[in-house]
């Protein structure tokens, strides 16, 4: 089964950037779905983003506004979520997920890393 450790996380200004990646270790499949999904404090975990692995397809939460990229690098089985122009309100766990379905949808994922913590502070 696929494991998945996240990095990248860290303490930021309004305004400022991370990169967050997430490698892929073990058995990895060449289709099905991989997204970033967060935690923010008090709230339900949600979708941030997601690409179907395999075919390039990807999706955005609303709130991310252009502001989040998302990209998976085959090769080196690794996802990444490219995040400028952070947000006090960005705050939180960020997690990877691998799954399969519906791949907008949080209950196609099965597989999830420990998450790395975002703050972004005014």
């Amino acid at each position: 089964q696929v494991q998945l450790e996240e990095s990248g996380g860290g303490s930021v200004e309004a305004g400022g950037s991370l990169r967050l990646s997430c490698v892929a270790s073990g058995y990895t499949a060449r289709s099905g779905c991989m997204g970033w999904f967060r935690q923010r404090p008090g709230k339900e975990r949600e979708r941030v983003a997601n690409i179907l692995v395999g075919h390039g397809s990807t999706g955005y939460a609303d709130f991310v506004q252009g502001r989040f990229t998302i990209s998976l690098d085959n090769a080196k089985n690794t996802l990444y979520l490219q995040m400028d122009l952070l947000k006090p309100d960005d705050t939180g766990m960020y997690y990877c997920a691998a799954g399969s379905g519906w791949c907008a949808s949080i209950e196609s994922y099965s597989n999830w890393g420990q998450g790395t913590q975002v703050t972004v502070s005014s």
